[in-house]
């Protein structure tokens, strides 16, 4: 992928985030994401950076929505965490 497709992906995912937000309540489901500290439009920080916030995102987002360890979501979850270990 391109940095500015893996923004534009970034972005989408921050939405969900925020739909999410104020949805439900999950305090604290996306601390590390926060932690990271980087956000769609930090478009001077690199393309792994963009990456690693996408897999934080998605990995939080399937924890949120996993109902035990069991499920395809939380084995989701669980792929993206070993990728974003890579980056």
């Amino acid at each position: 992928m391109q940095k500015e497709e893996l923004i534009q992906l970034h972005t989408l995912f921050v939405q969900i985030k925020e739909e999410i937000e104020k949805e439900m309540d999950v305090n604290g489901a996306f601390k590390e994401y926060e932690e990271l500290g980087v956000y769609p439009h930090h478009i001077h920080k690199s393309k792994n950076a963009h990456k690693k916030a996408i897999f934080i995102l998605g990995k939080e987002i399937a924890k949120i929505f996993s109902h035990n360890k069991l499920s395809s979501l939380s084995m989701v979850a669980k792929r993206l965490e070993r990728m974003e270990a890579k980056i």
